[in-house]
């Protein structure tokens, strides 16, 4: 019987097997590196909000504690957004006339709630509680960025899956004393891992990576 095919299908079809599975692997590779991209998780890009709102300017340079405006931090799942009324508590003093703030006085006048733009948004079946970091040693600033250095607010870290299974599989290399957690100037001492492994225990710090842990 005559040979139907020529022999260089041979290798035509050897390398159309090795090419497709090395173009299904770079393309996982090239999706898997999308996902961790910013674009996707969009860290560092600033949102735009109804009033340009500097926390460089208020805590950098005012020195205000992140309690004041997030007042449910340290009791709640929710670190809170204040209230118009603490806005006003030195606006109605301090650029009270200043054309930028008109959002902030409106909303005083009418009671209508400003409609702030989410800047660390996490799924709904994801379950996180600012209070328990907290008290468990996390500072703002490990998840947040140096806020007190951001003239607008955007998102210091992807909040990927697997970047909080980083921290919750090693979470002594994160903690701090707890009168330390709202200082954003505070910086890990040299002994960290053996600090961190003390701190871990005062706060009864454990390793938790169950799914049931945020997925609930």
């Amino acid at each position: 019987m005559a040979q139907i095919f020529h022999r260089s299908f041979n290798t035509i079809s050897q390398v159309s097997i090795f090419g497709g599975v090395l173009f299904v692997a770079a393309l996982g590779w090239a999706l898997y590196a999308l996902d961790g991209s910013p674009y996707v998780h969009q860290a560092g890009v600033v949102r735009d909000q109804p009033v340009p709102f500097s926390h460089k300017h208020h805590v950098g340079g005012l020195g205000i504690d992140c309690r004041y405006c997030h007042t449910t931090v340290e009791v709640a799942a929710s670190a809170g957004m204040p209230a118009t009324e603490i806005c006003m508590n030195c606006h109605t003093q301090i650029w009270a006339d200043s054309p930028v703030l008109e959002p902030v006085r409106e909303s005083f006048r009418t009671g209508r709630s400003l409609a702030w733009t989410r800047v660390h948004d996490i799924p709904d079946f994801v379950r996180f509680d600012h209070s328990i970091h907290v008290r468990k040693g996390v500072g703002c600033a490990s998840c947040h960025g140096a806020v007190d250095q951001m003239p607008l607010m955007w998102r210091e870290h992807s909040l990927h899956m697997q970047w909080c299974l980083d921290c919750h599989r090693e979470p002594a290399d994160r903690l701090r004393p707890r009168e330390a957690v709202f200082d954003m100037r505070w910086q890990a001492p040299a002994d960290q891992a053996v600090r961190g492994r003390e701190l871990a225990r005062d706060y009864h710090v454990r390793s938790v990576t169950d799914c049931n842990a945020c997925h609930q």
